[in-house]
């Protein structure tokens, strides 16, 4: 069974994959309570021209059409970096029961400054996550320097 680095070391290749495809370095995967790997998205914002085509909004419309809530609340999601506040919402309505990820939306602001294709959100996904009727475990800083890596080449 996959331990929390080497899945977060699948989403950084996802990620690149999603440069490779034209998008931005963030991308994301839904695993089963067995470890499995279930559904894989990337960013697909560039491409499509959608502003809210995140990789996690992406994967939980897919997620939630896909599987049960009650299946999903046993499922965790892997992000190479912190969901924003509206990737956590998509996160919370889809009704995913654990949220694991990288560097820190802090982080990735150090890392992107005030670049126009990526207006950091300074609320943090706990505050989202943890304003709902439903527990959310959250567990952040899985191999957040190798998560940011794609991040300081693609947006200098």
């Amino acid at each position: 069974m996959l331990n929390d680095e080497d899945l977060m070391r699948h989403v950084i290749k996802v990620a690149e994959r999603s440069v490779s495809n034209g998008n931005h370095p963030f991308a994301c995967i839904l695993v089963s309570p067995e470890g499995e790997i279930l559904l894989e998205a990337e960013n697909t914002v560039v491409t499509t021209g959608d502003r809210t085509g995140h990789s996690e909004r992406n994967l939980a419309t897919a997620a939630s059409m896909k599987f049960s809530e009650e299946y999903l609340n046993e499922c965790s999601i892997y992000i190479n970096g912190e969901p924003c506040a509206m990737c956590s919402g998509s996160i919370y309505w889809s009704g995913i029961g654990r949220v694991v990820y990288g560097f820190t939306e802090h982080q990735l602001l150090e890392c992107t400054g005030n670049h126009p294709e990526n207006p950091t959100c300074s609320l943090s996904c706990d505050t989202v996550l943890n304003s709902g009727q439903r527990k959310i475990e959250i567990l952040g800083g899985i191999l957040a320097e190798e998560c940011l890596e794609p991040h300081y080449t693609f947006w200098k």
